[in-house]
């Protein structure tokens, strides 16, 4: 997946400006896709010279104008065709893990205030989701297929922190076990 089909995906909702579009990205989409400030304008750039999306200059009191985003049929297009194609798993990418693996070469408190401190980070965050899904969706019955392909999301990044504070609290357990060699 790249950036570029959850840009348009986000603009298929509304218009949004880049620095709209990247606090969006830092409160919703954190639980399926993460960019910086500054990857979201440079592929914004990439879809308008591709004409997926269109910008409109907004003049604003006191303040600089704003460049608004909106998807194009084109983008539209773009997006409906990437959806149809097979998605592949994607593979773990985590320092984390990877210090776990060399943590014998470390003090034993090193690793076990890191993960600790990584528990912490998933706790805030499926706090977050969980607030998340009780103010925009009391009654899942009631919802629209979109909504629900939405909510779906966000069970998912609901379901991956409550694994990741799991796996936290097992490895935390296991590691502060007292070794025979």
């Amino acid at each position: 997946m790249a950036l570029a089909h959850t840009i348009l995906a986000t603009l298929g909702d509304e218009a949004y400006s880049g620095y709209d579009l990247w606090k969006k990205f830092s409160q919703t989409k954190a639980c399926y896709w993460q960019a910086s400030q500054q990857q979201i304008y440079r592929e914004l750039g990439k879809l308008e010279k591709e004409e997926a999306i269109d910008s409109e200059i907004i003049a604003q009191k006191g303040r600089p104008a704003k460049k608004i985003y909106q998807i194009t049929d084109k983008g539209i297009e773009k997006l409906k065709n990437w959806v149809l194609e097979p998605a592949e798993p994607m593979a773990i990418r985590e320092d984390l893990l990877v210090k776990v693996i060399s943590a014998h070469l470390a003090p034993k408190s090193v690793i076990l205030q890191e993960i600790e401190r990584h528990r912490q980070i998933h706790t805030q965050q499926l706090s977050v989701y969980k607030e998340i899904e009780q103010q925009n969706f009391p009654d899942v019955s009631k919802l629209s297929y979109k909504q629900k392909c939405i909510y779906a999301t966000l069970r998912c990044g609901i379901g991956y922190e409550s694994y990741r504070i799991s796996w936290c609290d097992e490895a935390i357990s296991l590691l502060s076990e007292e070794t025979s060699k």
